[in-house]
């Protein structure tokens, strides 16, 4: 079992994770469920492919025989990620995806026990915002004497948003928006805006259900957590989302860069501040989920359910492209 696959390799991500992935020669499988645009990614990529639906238990563990590693890039991750992350344990394959939604959080907290017992690595949003904001939180933290306390921590969405992740963004909005409170999931009120720096100076922001207030909580034991959006461009779309774009162009992503700004106190009552910005969303989650799953090929695996910050360290947003993280001064 030493090789690499990527499923939904043909979606906007998917591509450009298998074209990155080649390009550092981990030597990826393609996979999926539909043979043409398969076979012709492979063939224009010079890449091994297979054909198996996320529906098929059985075909899915003979397609994992020889798999190390598999990257789940296939949204919405609602339908996704339990069958591969099941699949995965079964067949004693490492999981990574680039998951933006609460739910593959829960189910990665509800499969940890099994995935230890299995040996099995569970990375949910190996790439992506999890990834940007775990390393931004990290690095503050170290700022912290003794335990963080709350972490109020916001994301500059900039650009348009990819068709596929309109969809599994409209299948999984959640009508509730919450924030942690005491460790516990709560109601947040979705009027209370707060004001971020991004570096430019306060932004207003608006509360958001992320999936950070799992995966920042499993790697800082934080109690309090609220995670919030500031939204430029055509960033959250309406109408007819199945008319949008694959995604944006080389130009647009090129246009809009992401940003990150996070607060963190400590239980001493010290307040950090902090702010990442890094290359537009959709260029950094394939650099970064091929990334990570380099470093899993390479050993740097922990059973059960992890965090890329917590796996890999607060640097490891940093790796990627020209990310950078610089402190502000209270």
């Amino acid at each position: 079992m030493t090789r690499f696959m990527i499923y939904g390799a043909t979606g906007y991500t998917g591509t450009m994770a298998a074209q990155h992935a080649a390009a550092a020669g981990l030597d990826p499988i393609l996979a999926g469920r539909s043979a043409g645009p398969l076979a012709a990614l492979a063939a224009k990529l010079d890449l091994d492919y297979r054909v198996v639906g996320v529906d098929e238990p059985a075909a899915l563990d003979n397609a994992l025989f020889d798999v190390a590693v598999l990257l789940n890039c296939a949204g919405p991750f609602a339908r996704t990620a339990e069958p591969l992350m099941t699949a995965a344990i079964r067949t004693g394959t490492h999981y990574l995806d680039i998951a933006a939604e609460l739910d593959s959080y829960h189910l990665a907290e509800k499969l940890d026990r099994s995935a230890i017992d299995a040996g099995v690595l569970l990375l949910p949003g190996s790439g992506g915002s999890v990834a940007m904001l775990g390393s931004l939180a990290a690095h503050a933290a170290r700022r912290i004497d003794g335990d963080v306390e709350s972490i109020r921590i916001a994301l500059h969405v900039a650009g348009s948003m990819s068709r596929g992740s309109a969809i599994s963004a409209a299948e999984n909005l959640t009508v509730r928006t919450l924030r942690r409170l005491g460790g516990r999931l709560v109601d947040q009120d979705p009027q209370q805006s707060r004001d971020f720096d991004f570096g430019s100076g306060p932004t207003v922001s608006h509360p958001i259900t992320m999936p950070d207030l799992v995966a920042l909580w499993r790697s800082t034991d934080a109690p309090d957590i609220e995670t919030y959006v500031h939204a430029s461009g055509s960033a959250f779309p309406e109408g007819d989302l199945a008319s949008l774009p694959d995604g944006p162009t080389t130009e647009e992503r090129e246009a809009n860069r992401y940003q990150a700004s996070v607060e963190l106190t400590g239980a001493d009552g010290k307040v950090v501040r902090a702010v990442l910005d890094t290359v537009n969303g959709y260029s950094f989650t394939p650099l970064a989920a091929t990334e990570a799953a380099r470093r899993v090929l390479g050993g740097e695996v922990r059973p059960g359910f992890h965090t890329p910050a917590e796996l890999f360290g607060y640097q490891f947003a940093e790796t990627i492209a020209d990310t950078r993280i610089t402190d502000l001064s209270n």
